[in-house]
């Protein structure tokens, strides 16, 4: 229905061309759709998208078929899984099937080594004035709950947790539940961040349990919150420093690219609407 709702001509019309290589009014749209942005920004996430494109290919930049699955290892380890539960939960969250799922992380290590290429040379290790003036700037940024009261909802069928999240009052005799206290400092980055981001009184998105099925937490409390000390998050401090001035550089370099670069606008999706 998606497709057939753009018009015809749209799917093959050329919008732009960047270094030999076409944006269609298709491309376009679909990016404003899947994002919620406007023409102009669509257009422009296309350009550096083909601008990258180019520099790899210029570069000779490769990945091989080792690193993506030593990618998708090591992912699937971080979440407890083993890489057929791994693809299994890819394809039933993204619906995404595992040759897809190869290109995108194929597509992913390929600007990782780009960035690192054009980054490299660019980026300094912070200075410890640095380091202190961040962290007395973002102190907020460095406090947490000391512990997480939660149910934890858990189901080998994922449609049922679904069912239930929507529904809290439904009678799921099907679904385990069980009731904890989460200390912040037992349990991993990525579910701290989770249930720290989760209002009082709701589920977590579902995610995956690590043996085959699926789990969603209701948060009912966090304990008093609690500072964390320079010491402790000096290096998540350095890497986030680093991580700032190397988009600097990456948007600078893309800036200039831009600037330079053979770019032909042919149509755009306002001239196709005038012309009707």
């Amino acid at each position: 229905m998606f497709v057939i709702s753009l018009d015809a001509k749209m799917v093959d019309g050329i919008a732009m061309v960047v270094k030999g290589k076409a944006i269609t009014l298709y491309d376009i749209k679909k990016e404003m759709i899947q994002l919620n942005i406007d023409e102009k920004k669509a257009s422009d996430i296309l350009i550096r998208k083909k601008l990258e494109e180019a520099e790899i290919d210029e570069r000779k930049i490769t990945v091989s078929s080792s690193e993506i699955f030593d990618d998708i290892k090591k992912t699937a380890e971080r979440n407890k899984m083993s890489i057929s539960q791994f693809y299994k939960a890819v394809r039933e969250s993204n619906s995404l099937s595992s040759s897809e799922l190869k290109k995108k992380i194929k597509e992913k290590l390929l600007s990782q080594k780009l960035y690192s290429a054009i980054a490299y040379s660019s980026i300094s290790q912070p200075s410890e004035e640095d380091i202190q003036e961040y962290y007395k700037l973002h102190k907020d940024s460095f406090t947490h709950p000391k512990s997480f009261n939660v149910v934890i909802y858990n189901s080998k069928d994922r449609r049922r947790l679904e069912e239930k999240v929507s529904n809290p009052m439904l009678y799921a005799p099907d679904i385990a539940t069980n009731e904890q206290t989460l200390p912040y400092s037992k349990i991993s980055p990525q579910l701290s961040n989770l249930l720290t981001k989760t209002p009082l009184n709701s589920f977590t998105p579902i995610v995956p349990d690590g043996n085959g099925g699926y789990t969603s937490f209701y948060l009912k409390d966090r304990e008093a919150t609690t500072e964390q000390l320079l010491d402790d998050v000096k290096n998540q401090i350095i890497n986030i420093i680093m991580g700032q001035e190397r988009e600097q550089v990456l948007s600078d370099y893309f800036a200039r690219l831009k600037d330079n670069a053979d770019i032909k606008v042919i149509r755009t999706l306002k001239d196709m609407k005038d012309a009707k």
